[in-house]
Protein backbone atom coordinates (compact mmCIF):
# COMPACT_ATOMS: atom_id res chain seq x y z
CA UNK A 1 0.00 0.00 0.00
CA UNK A 2 1.48 3.30 -1.09
CA UNK A 3 1.56 5.97 1.37
CA UNK A 4 3.08 9.72 1.42
CA UNK A 5 5.27 10.77 4.41
CA UNK A 6 6.02 14.18 6.32
CA UNK A 7 8.08 16.38 3.88
CA UNK A 8 11.37 16.40 6.47
CA UNK A 9 13.85 19.07 4.12
CA UNK A 10 16.77 17.65 6.12
CA UNK A 11 15.46 13.67 4.46
CA UNK A 12 14.58 15.90 1.38
CA UNK A 13 17.12 18.58 0.08
CA UNK A 14 14.14 19.67 -2.42
CA UNK A 15 12.44 22.86 -2.71
CA UNK A 16 9.57 23.40 -1.04
CA UNK A 17 7.55 23.45 -4.23
CA UNK A 18 9.45 20.60 -5.60
CA UNK A 19 8.43 18.60 -2.79
CA UNK A 20 4.75 20.21 -2.39
CA UNK A 21 4.25 18.88 -6.08
CA UNK A 22 5.42 15.53 -5.35
CA UNK A 23 3.40 15.19 -2.48
CA UNK A 24 0.33 15.91 -4.49
CA UNK A 25 0.86 13.97 -7.73
CA UNK A 26 1.85 10.80 -5.41
CA UNK A 27 -1.30 11.11 -3.37
CA UNK A 28 -3.72 11.63 -6.20
CA UNK A 29 -1.69 8.44 -7.96
CA UNK A 30 -1.80 6.38 -4.91
CA UNK A 31 -4.61 7.15 -2.88
CA UNK A 32 -7.02 8.77 -5.41
CA UNK A 33 -6.13 6.00 -7.93
CA UNK A 34 -6.22 8.74 -10.71
CA UNK A 35 -4.57 8.28 -14.05
CA UNK A 36 -1.09 10.20 -14.81
CA UNK A 37 -3.17 11.78 -18.05
CA UNK A 38 -6.10 12.92 -15.72
CA UNK A 39 -3.05 14.09 -13.06
CA UNK A 40 -1.40 16.11 -15.95
CA UNK A 41 -4.53 17.73 -17.07
CA UNK A 42 -5.47 18.51 -13.76
CA UNK A 43 -2.30 20.13 -12.66
CA UNK A 44 -1.40 21.75 -16.17
CA UNK A 45 1.31 19.73 -16.62
CA UNK A 46 2.99 17.24 -19.37
CA UNK A 47 2.21 13.50 -18.77
CA UNK A 48 6.28 13.38 -18.72
CA UNK A 49 6.66 15.40 -15.29
CA UNK A 50 3.94 13.59 -13.58
CA UNK A 51 5.82 10.30 -14.35
CA UNK A 52 9.15 11.43 -12.93
CA UNK A 53 7.71 13.00 -9.96
CA UNK A 54 6.50 10.31 -9.27
CA UNK A 55 9.48 8.05 -9.69
CA UNK A 56 11.49 10.62 -7.71
CA UNK A 57 8.76 10.57 -4.43
CA UNK A 58 9.52 7.23 -4.65
CA UNK A 59 13.49 7.42 -4.88
CA UNK A 60 13.88 9.57 -1.99
CA UNK A 61 10.83 7.99 0.00
CA UNK A 62 7.44 10.30 0.03
CA UNK A 63 6.00 7.09 -1.40
CA UNK A 64 6.61 3.50 0.30
CA UNK A 65 5.27 0.24 -1.19
CA UNK A 66 4.76 -2.61 1.56
CA UNK A 67 3.00 -6.22 0.41
CA UNK A 68 0.57 -7.31 3.20
CA UNK A 69 0.59 -11.45 2.83
CA UNK A 70 -2.59 -13.13 2.91
CA UNK A 71 -3.24 -15.59 5.86
CA UNK A 72 -1.08 -18.95 5.18
CA UNK A 73 1.16 -17.07 2.42
CA UNK A 74 4.90 -17.06 3.54
CA UNK A 75 6.87 -15.68 1.20
CA UNK A 76 8.99 -13.97 3.69
CA UNK A 77 9.69 -17.01 5.07
CA UNK A 78 10.38 -18.74 1.93
CA UNK A 79 12.91 -15.62 0.86
CA UNK A 80 15.19 -16.32 4.26
CA UNK A 81 15.08 -20.14 3.51
CA UNK A 82 16.66 -19.53 -0.18
CA UNK A 83 19.12 -16.79 1.12
CA UNK A 84 20.10 -19.14 4.35
CA UNK A 85 20.87 -22.32 1.96
CA UNK A 86 21.45 -21.09 -1.89
CA UNK A 87 18.18 -22.25 -2.96
CA UNK A 88 16.42 -22.33 -6.35
CA UNK A 89 12.91 -21.91 -4.46
CA UNK A 90 11.24 -22.50 -1.42
CA UNK A 91 7.28 -23.18 -1.10
CA UNK A 92 6.32 -23.00 2.32
CA UNK A 93 2.70 -23.63 3.63
CA UNK A 94 0.92 -24.34 6.87
CA UNK A 95 0.71 -27.31 8.38
CA UNK A 96 1.42 -28.04 11.72
CA UNK A 97 1.56 -31.13 13.54
CA UNK A 98 3.15 -34.81 13.08
CA UNK A 99 4.68 -36.28 10.11
CA UNK A 100 1.42 -37.83 9.06
CA UNK A 101 -0.37 -34.32 9.69
CA UNK A 102 1.69 -32.58 6.87
CA UNK A 103 1.87 -35.22 4.16
CA UNK A 104 -1.62 -34.10 2.67
CA UNK A 105 -0.36 -30.34 2.72
CA UNK A 106 2.73 -30.88 1.18
CA UNK A 107 1.25 -32.90 -1.37
CA UNK A 108 -1.12 -30.49 -2.57
CA UNK A 109 1.27 -27.29 -2.69
CA UNK A 110 3.68 -29.63 -4.63
CA UNK A 111 0.92 -30.79 -6.84
CA UNK A 112 0.52 -26.55 -7.12
CA UNK A 113 3.79 -25.90 -7.89
CA UNK A 114 4.69 -28.50 -10.68
CA UNK A 115 1.55 -27.56 -12.29
CA UNK A 116 2.94 -24.01 -12.17
CA UNK A 117 6.40 -24.70 -13.39
CA UNK A 118 5.83 -28.09 -15.76
CA UNK A 119 5.80 -26.16 -18.97
CA UNK A 120 7.35 -28.40 -21.33
CA UNK A 121 10.32 -30.64 -23.06
CA UNK A 122 11.13 -31.76 -19.72
CA UNK A 123 12.70 -35.14 -18.14
CA UNK A 124 11.70 -35.69 -14.92
CA UNK A 125 13.37 -38.11 -12.45
CA UNK A 126 10.86 -39.89 -9.64
CA UNK A 127 12.40 -41.72 -6.84
CA UNK A 128 9.90 -44.47 -5.67
CA UNK A 129 9.50 -44.32 -1.85
CA UNK A 130 8.06 -41.17 -0.43
CA UNK A 131 4.52 -40.89 0.65
CA UNK A 132 4.47 -37.06 0.23
CA UNK A 133 5.34 -37.52 -3.84
CA UNK A 134 2.22 -40.02 -3.42
CA UNK A 135 0.16 -37.58 -1.68
CA UNK A 136 1.54 -34.58 -4.45
CA UNK A 137 1.06 -36.96 -7.61
CA UNK A 138 -2.42 -37.62 -6.21
CA UNK A 139 -3.40 -34.19 -5.98
CA UNK A 140 -2.31 -33.10 -9.38
CA UNK A 141 -4.24 -32.44 -12.62
CA UNK A 142 -3.97 -33.57 -15.74
CA UNK A 143 -2.49 -31.17 -18.00
CA UNK A 144 -4.04 -30.11 -20.88
CA UNK A 145 -1.21 -30.69 -23.31
CA UNK A 146 1.78 -32.80 -22.70
CA UNK A 147 4.52 -30.83 -20.76
CA UNK A 148 6.75 -33.73 -19.78
CA UNK A 149 8.38 -35.86 -22.65
CA UNK A 150 9.68 -39.06 -20.29
CA UNK A 151 9.57 -39.78 -16.95
CA UNK A 152 12.24 -41.96 -14.95
CA UNK A 153 12.39 -44.25 -11.83
CA UNK A 154 15.43 -42.75 -9.45
CA UNK A 155 15.76 -45.71 -7.44
CA UNK A 156 15.12 -49.57 -7.92
CA UNK A 157 10.97 -50.11 -6.64
CA UNK A 158 10.50 -54.24 -6.52
CA UNK A 159 9.65 -55.20 -3.00
CA UNK A 160 6.35 -56.16 -1.45
CA UNK A 161 3.95 -56.94 -4.19
CA UNK A 162 1.26 -54.42 -2.66
CA UNK A 163 3.81 -51.71 -2.40
CA UNK A 164 5.62 -52.33 -5.46
CA UNK A 165 1.71 -51.65 -7.32
CA UNK A 166 2.13 -47.75 -5.72
CA UNK A 167 6.12 -47.13 -7.14
CA UNK A 168 4.17 -48.56 -10.43
CA UNK A 169 1.34 -46.51 -9.75
CA UNK A 170 3.03 -43.09 -8.83
CA UNK A 171 5.15 -43.10 -11.68
CA UNK A 172 2.12 -44.22 -14.04
CA UNK A 173 -0.11 -41.57 -12.33
CA UNK A 174 2.42 -39.19 -13.15
CA UNK A 175 3.19 -39.71 -16.84
CA UNK A 176 -0.92 -39.98 -17.58
CA UNK A 177 -1.26 -36.30 -15.88
CA UNK A 178 1.75 -35.02 -17.70
CA UNK A 179 1.72 -36.74 -21.26
CA UNK A 180 4.97 -38.37 -20.27
CA UNK A 181 6.22 -41.86 -21.62
CA UNK A 182 7.17 -43.74 -18.50
CA UNK A 183 10.40 -45.66 -17.99
CA UNK A 184 10.30 -47.89 -14.82
CA UNK A 185 13.51 -49.32 -13.11
CA UNK A 186 12.47 -52.98 -12.30
CA UNK A 187 14.96 -54.19 -9.60
CA UNK A 188 14.60 -53.71 -5.97
CA UNK A 189 16.50 -50.55 -5.03
CA UNK A 190 18.87 -52.47 -2.04
CA UNK A 191 20.46 -55.66 -2.78
CA UNK A 192 22.06 -57.65 -0.38
CA UNK A 193 25.53 -57.89 -1.88
CA UNK A 194 27.61 -55.57 -4.13
CA UNK A 195 28.08 -58.23 -6.78
CA UNK A 196 24.55 -58.97 -7.20
CA UNK A 197 24.09 -55.39 -7.96
CA UNK A 198 26.63 -55.41 -10.57
CA UNK A 199 24.79 -58.18 -12.08
CA UNK A 200 21.61 -56.68 -12.34
CA UNK A 201 23.50 -53.15 -13.37
CA UNK A 202 24.70 -55.22 -16.57
CA UNK A 203 20.51 -55.97 -17.55
CA UNK A 204 19.88 -53.77 -20.99
CA UNK A 205 16.35 -53.06 -19.45
CA UNK A 206 18.36 -51.83 -16.46
CA UNK A 207 21.41 -50.36 -18.54
CA UNK A 208 18.55 -48.47 -20.97
CA UNK A 209 16.77 -46.52 -17.85
CA UNK A 210 20.39 -45.76 -16.27
CA UNK A 211 21.25 -44.33 -19.30
CA UNK A 212 18.47 -41.96 -18.89
CA UNK A 213 19.85 -40.12 -16.01
CA UNK A 214 21.96 -38.50 -17.86
CA UNK A 215 18.98 -36.50 -19.95
CA UNK A 216 17.37 -35.05 -16.26
CA UNK A 217 16.06 -31.48 -16.14
CA UNK A 218 13.73 -32.44 -13.10
CA UNK A 219 14.51 -34.70 -10.13
CA UNK A 220 10.85 -34.79 -8.08
CA UNK A 221 12.38 -36.63 -4.59
CA UNK A 222 11.65 -37.46 -0.62
CA UNK A 223 13.92 -36.87 1.87
CA UNK A 224 14.11 -39.90 4.55
CA UNK A 225 14.91 -39.86 7.46
CA UNK A 226 17.37 -42.72 9.07
CA UNK A 227 14.88 -44.56 10.30
CA UNK A 228 12.71 -45.93 7.15
CA UNK A 229 9.05 -44.55 6.47
CA UNK A 230 6.49 -47.26 7.20
CA UNK A 231 6.43 -47.32 2.90
CA UNK A 232 10.26 -48.04 2.79
CA UNK A 233 9.77 -50.61 5.29
CA UNK A 234 6.72 -52.10 3.63
CA UNK A 235 8.02 -52.27 0.56
CA UNK A 236 11.00 -54.51 1.07
CA UNK A 237 12.91 -52.12 0.43
CA UNK A 238 13.92 -51.09 4.43
CA UNK A 239 17.84 -52.44 5.12
CA UNK A 240 18.48 -54.85 7.72
CA UNK A 241 18.85 -52.82 11.07
CA UNK A 242 22.88 -53.89 11.18
CA UNK A 243 23.09 -51.56 8.17
CA UNK A 244 21.04 -48.57 9.78
CA UNK A 245 23.33 -49.15 12.77
CA UNK A 246 26.73 -48.78 10.71
CA UNK A 247 25.11 -45.84 9.06
CA UNK A 248 24.22 -44.04 12.41
CA UNK A 249 27.94 -44.81 13.57
CA UNK A 250 28.92 -43.01 10.19
CA UNK A 251 27.07 -39.80 11.27
CA UNK A 252 24.23 -40.06 8.66
CA UNK A 253 20.76 -37.95 9.24
CA UNK A 254 19.25 -38.98 6.18
CA UNK A 255 18.86 -39.92 2.57
CA UNK A 256 17.94 -39.25 -0.68
CA UNK A 257 17.17 -42.14 -3.14
CA UNK A 258 19.00 -44.17 -0.29
CA UNK A 259 22.08 -41.87 -0.97
CA UNK A 260 23.00 -41.60 3.20
CA UNK A 261 24.16 -37.99 4.32
CA UNK A 262 25.46 -36.57 7.67
CA UNK A 263 24.50 -33.55 9.30
CA UNK A 264 26.19 -31.00 6.45
CA UNK A 265 24.59 -33.48 4.03
CA UNK A 266 28.30 -35.02 3.34
CA UNK A 267 27.62 -38.47 1.87
CA UNK A 268 28.82 -41.66 4.89
CA UNK A 269 31.54 -43.45 3.55
CA UNK A 270 29.76 -47.08 3.50
CA UNK A 271 29.40 -50.29 2.13
CA UNK A 272 25.78 -50.06 1.79
CA UNK A 273 26.46 -47.38 -1.48
CA UNK A 274 27.57 -50.15 -3.19
CA UNK A 275 24.73 -52.11 -3.11
CA UNK A 276 22.05 -49.55 -4.33
CA UNK A 277 20.34 -49.56 -7.63
CA UNK A 278 19.33 -45.37 -7.85
CA UNK A 279 20.82 -42.38 -8.92
CA UNK A 280 24.09 -41.44 -7.81
CA UNK A 281 25.08 -38.21 -6.22
CA UNK A 282 27.03 -36.62 -8.97
CA UNK A 283 24.39 -37.59 -11.78
CA UNK A 284 21.66 -35.96 -9.08
CA UNK A 285 23.57 -32.73 -8.47
CA UNK A 286 24.00 -32.16 -11.70
CA UNK A 287 19.98 -32.01 -12.38
CA UNK A 288 19.39 -28.52 -12.92
CA UNK A 289 16.04 -28.57 -10.70
CA UNK A 290 15.98 -30.70 -7.98
CA UNK A 291 12.42 -30.49 -5.89
CA UNK A 292 12.49 -32.57 -2.75
CA UNK A 293 8.41 -32.78 -0.95
CA UNK A 294 9.40 -33.07 3.19
CA UNK A 295 8.52 -32.07 6.23
CA UNK A 296 7.81 -32.75 9.97
CA UNK A 297 10.04 -32.27 13.33
CA UNK A 298 10.53 -36.37 12.57
CA UNK A 299 12.76 -35.26 9.28
CA UNK A 300 14.39 -31.82 10.56
CA UNK A 301 17.77 -32.57 10.28
CA UNK A 302 17.42 -35.09 7.39
CA UNK A 303 16.14 -32.24 5.85
CA UNK A 304 19.07 -29.77 6.38
CA UNK A 305 21.71 -32.05 5.77
CA UNK A 306 19.75 -32.53 2.27
CA UNK A 307 19.91 -28.52 1.91
CA UNK A 308 23.42 -27.96 3.07
CA UNK A 309 24.75 -30.72 0.67
CA UNK A 310 23.20 -29.49 -2.14
CA UNK A 311 21.37 -33.27 -2.56
CA UNK A 312 17.82 -30.37 -3.71
CA UNK A 313 17.96 -26.89 -4.60
CA UNK A 314 14.12 -26.57 -4.64
CA UNK A 315 12.29 -26.96 -1.20
CA UNK A 316 8.40 -27.92 -0.30
CA UNK A 317 7.78 -27.87 3.54
CA UNK A 318 5.69 -26.59 6.28
CA UNK A 319 5.87 -23.61 7.94
CA UNK A 320 7.32 -25.13 11.26
CA UNK A 321 9.87 -27.01 9.79
CA UNK A 322 10.94 -24.18 7.97
CA UNK A 323 11.18 -22.07 11.20
CA UNK A 324 13.72 -24.83 12.55
CA UNK A 325 15.76 -25.00 9.46
CA UNK A 326 16.23 -21.35 10.02
CA UNK A 327 17.36 -21.48 13.63
CA UNK A 328 21.10 -21.32 13.18
CA UNK A 329 21.00 -21.40 9.52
Amino acid sequence: MATVNPLDPVLYPHSEEQLRLMARVARMYHEHGMRQSEIAELLHISQPRVSRLLKRATEIGIVRTTVALPAGVHTDVEERLEQAYGLRQAVVVDADGDDLDVTPALGAAAADYLAATLIGGDTVGISSWSATLIAAISAMRPFRTPVVDTVVQLVGGVGDPRVQMQATRLIGQFAAHTGAEPLLLPTPGVLGTAAARESLMTDSTVAHVVASWSTLTVALVGIGAVEPSPLAQQSGNAFPEADRAVLEVAGAVGDVCFRFYDAAGTMVDSEFNDRVIGIGPDELRAVERRVAVAGGARKTAAIRGALLGGWVNVIVTDRSTAERLLVDA
